[in-house]
């Protein structure tokens, strides 16, 4: 039970984290003038993320479990993906995909990009294939290259749609802001770097593969600070803010498997992970296209008045490749 305690222990500490997060980021977007969508993709994105980060390094760098930290970036993605679908159904007035930014398209483009390549390389970056540079991937500076590209896109088309005045700004100083923020980001890391160690008790408790482990409960885990901060954002009225960080958090993910690698000193990180993650990077790129068919077309119709065509898929894809990862796992 000790491990499970841990578990729900760090569970609770990112969740409580998570929600000062989202409260800080929506203040100093305000006191900035900062889109909300900009709030959500340089300041939630990178701040919540930060687990994955934590417990990645702990896994390559402590642990030796590449599986718990190549399952825990990707199971994050795909769990990103389905608080989309958690995102539709609570908003209840309207469809979710009419109501959010198409400049949203854009992230999610970039993710497809990322996130296929990382799966692509966990099927041929092996054997012969296996190109390194001293110990890391070859394929490590191209993701970093890659992710800095997309930011800079991002960025500029952030900038062109910031607002020509910032009426009805917040009165608060922006130093408390700043320290809430920075406050909140660090009950996160030290949360996230316990997460790999209890991962792997689970694992060997249960008698589980590390793979399914990190891409179900590690990532779960990982993954609290986007569900509150799906939940807050939504209560603030600011869908384009939690769309923004759950698709910017799939691209710092991304960023941070080239990190781990780095930190990897035995290998290539993609080389010692389980090809069966494949199917988790495989499923965040369908998902992610998913995403983007829907913010193009704004469907309007509702499953049961409950859920959009576009959140069934994501659902259905989600229970699918977790069932093929704890299948064929390692």
């Amino acid at each position: 039970m000790m491990p499970w305690a841990a578990f729900i222990g760090c569970a609770l500490v990112i969740a409580v984290a998570g929600t000062w997060l989202t409260r800080s980021a929506d203040a100093l977007a305000e006191r900035t003038r900062l889109s909300r969508s900009g709030a959500g993709l340089f300041l939630l994105a990178t701040a919540t993320s930060l687990p994955e980060l934590v417990t990645g390094l702990s896994s390559v760098a402590i642990v030796d479990a590449p599986n718990i930290a190549m399952g825990d970036a990707l199971g994050s993605c795909i769990f990103n993906l389905v608080l989309l679908a958690l995102l539709d159904w609570l908003s209840r007035a309207d469809p979710l995909y009419t109501r959010v930014e198409q400049g949203h398209i854009l992230t999610a483009a970039l993710g497809v990009v990322m996130i296929g390549a990382v799966g692509l390389l966990l099927l041929v970056g092996r054997g012969a294939l296996d190109v390194r540079l001293f110990h890391i991937s070859a394929a490590t500076p191209l993701l970093i290259l890659l992710y800095a590209m997309s930011m800079r896109a991002i960025s500029r088309r952030a900038r062109a749609q910031l607002p020509a005045a910032a009426p009805g700004l917040s009165t608060a100083t922006l130093r408390p802001l700043v320290v809430r923020y920075i406050l909140a980001a660090t009950a996160v890391i030290i949360a996230g770097s316990v997460l790999p160690f209890v991962g792997l008790r689970i694992a060997e408790a249960m008698g589980w593969h590390t793979s399914f482990v990190g891409t179900i409960f590690v990532a779960a885990a990982t993954s609290l600070p986007e569900v509150v901060v799906t939940i807050v954002a939504l209560r603030l009225r600011a869908p384009d803010m939690a769309v923004a960080n759950l698709l910017g958090s799939n691209l710092f993910d991304m960023l941070v498997l080239a990190i781990d690698d780095l930190a990897y000193m035995p290998g290539s990180l993609f080389a010692a992970a389980s090809p069966a993650h494949a199917v988790s990077a495989f499923a965040a790129a369908i998902m992610s296209g998913i995403v983007i068919i829907a913010v193009l077309d704004r469907p309007t119709y509702r499953v049961f008045g409950k859920l959009g065509w576009a959140s069934v898929f994501l659902l259905i894809v989600f229970v699918l490749s977790s069932y093929a990862v704890y299948l064929h796992g390692t």
